[in-house]
């Protein structure tokens, strides 16, 4: 009976549910302009696998076409290949909806954070040729899921970091006739979540 009773607590302990993306988060080195300051940390990382979206728009008045980004799109996973966030472009509401910034949304809890870019780097020491730039983005607003949720909504920074691909077609956008075309470019990148520990 005993040994009854030690086997139906451990099988209690596993089935125990995880904290919502407990990790151990250690962020590589980066250039200078795109570093966190403290007291933010990172608290969460994920590993995004998705595509850069451009379309072919006009560039100036002088009938130039370039491809502009329209939106990422991409699936964050864990160290255990558990889907984390999803990653686009949307409108954000802190700022009335009528700016459309980078978003994140938490995949359990559907808590959304939107960045604004403030700096970039393409330093070849750090990110790979034929790659979109390492960013890094400050918090342009949050909000907590339906049910409260907030994963996201505590979060202040975020890094792009470890970018493969996902750099413009260099080719398909250069007459006023292949504006609209779009083109959807594979990419990778690691994104890093800082919080800040002392709000």
């Amino acid at each position: 009976m005993k040994n009854y009773i030690t086997a139906l607590g451990i099988a209690f302990t596993v089935a125990l549910p995880r904290p919502a993306h407990a990790q151990s988060v250690t962020t590589p080195p980066v250039p200078t302009d795109i570093q966190v300051a403290a007291p933010n940390e990172a608290f969460l990382l994920g590993r995004a696998t998705g595509t850069q979206n451009y379309v072919c728009q006009p560039a100036d008045s002088l009938g130039r076409v370039a491809w502009t980004l329209f939106t990422p799109q991409a699936t964050l996973f864990g160290d255990l290949d558990e889907q984390l966030t999803t990653h686009f472009f949307g409108p954000n509401p802190v700022e009335g909806n009528v700016v459309v910034r980078a978003a994140w949304q938490d995949s359990r809890d559907t808590s959304t954070f939107w960045g604004r870019a403030v700096a970039s780097s393409s330093d070849p020491n750090f990110v790979s040729p034929g790659a979109i730039p390492w960013v890094k983005l400050e918090r342009a607003g949050v909000q907590a899921g339906p049910t409260g949720g907030d994963t996201l909504a505590r979060t202040t920074f975020v890094q792009r970091l470890n970018t493969e691909g996902g750099v413009a077609p260099a080719t398909g956008c250069a007459l006023l006739k292949d504006v609209g075309r779009k083109a959807f470019v594979p990419y990778t990148a690691d994104y890093f979540f800082y919080k800040d520990p002392t709000r």
